[in-house]
C-alpha cells in the first residue's frame, strides 16, 4: 500500500459527528500513551501528521485522516490514564464500544499494547470486545526498541496466549515507530483488509 496522499479530515466525539460518506476505516484503539499518534506518523511517514503528547490521555476525539481520498485511518481516544476521573475513563470505553460495535465502514481493527507491559484489565476487555465483531484486527506489540529480542518474542507469546483463553487466533505484530520495525507488514495487512491487494 502506497501512501500517496493524506490530510486531516475531522475530529469527532461521537457517531453522529463522523464522516458520513461510508469511506473504509481502519482505527487504531490502545490505552493512553501506547504509541498510536507514533505508530499512526510511522505508517504515514508523516512526521507530525498526528500529534505526539508526552502528557498521555491528549486524544479525547475520534480523529480521522484520509489516505488517497478513498479511506480513512482513525486515532480512537486512548483509554485507562489513571489520571483522569473514573467517570471520563468509562465515557473513553462506552465511546469505543460504541464506534466498534456500530460504525459500518470498520474494516479493520489495530489495538496496541505496549511490548514492555502484560495485558492489562482493560486490554482484556477490549479483546473480549472485539472477539464478539466480525470485523477484523492485529494485536501490535509497539515499542519493541525498548526491550530485547527475546522480552519481543515473549510478550507475542503472552497476548497469544490469552487471545487462545478467548478462542480468538489473531496476528500479532511487533512494531517500533522509532525504526519503522512492522511497517511493511501492518501495511499489507491494511491493504488485504481495504480489498486493494
Amino acid at each position: 500500500m502506497e501512501i500517496r496522499e493524506l490530510r486531516f479530515v475531522t475530529s469527532a466525539a461521537s457517531l453522529a459527528q463522523m464522516p458520513d460518506d461510508e469511506l473504509p476505516e481502519v482505527a487504531l484503539i490502545g490505552r493512553s500513551n501506547v504509541g498510536k499518534s507514533s505508530l499512526l506518523n510511522m505508517l504515514t511517514q508523516r512526521r507530525a501528521l498526528a500529534r505526539i503528547s508526552s502528557t498521555p490521555g491528549k486524544t479525547r476525539t475520534f480523529n480521522f485522516y484520509k489516505v488517497n481520498g478513498w479511506c480513512y485511518f482513525v486515532d480512537a481516544p486512548g483509554y485507562g490514564y489513571a489520571r483522569v476521573s473514573k467517570v471520563e475513563r468509562q465515557a473513553w470505553v462506552r465511546a469505543i464500544t460504541t464506534y466498534l460495535q456500530e460504525r459500518t465502514p470498520l474494516r479493520l481493527v489495530l489495538h496496541l499494547i505496549d511490548v514492555r507491559h502484560p495485558p492489562s484489565r482493560l486490554d482484556e476487555d477490549v479483546m473480549h470486545l472485539l472477539s464478539g465483531s466480525s470485523t477484523p484486527r492485529i494485536v501490535v506489540l509497539t515499542k519493541t526498541d525498548k526491550v530485547s529480542a527475546n522480552a519481543r518474542v515473549q510478550a507475542a507469546k503472552r497476548v497469544a496466549e490469552v487471545l487462545l483463553t478467548m478462542g480468538a487466533e489473531v496476528p500479532v505484530i511487533t512494531s517500533s515507530a522509532r525504526n519503522n520495525v512492522g511497517r511493511s507488514d501492518l501495511l499489507g495487512w491494511i491493504e488485504h483488509a481495504l480489498g486493494t491487494s
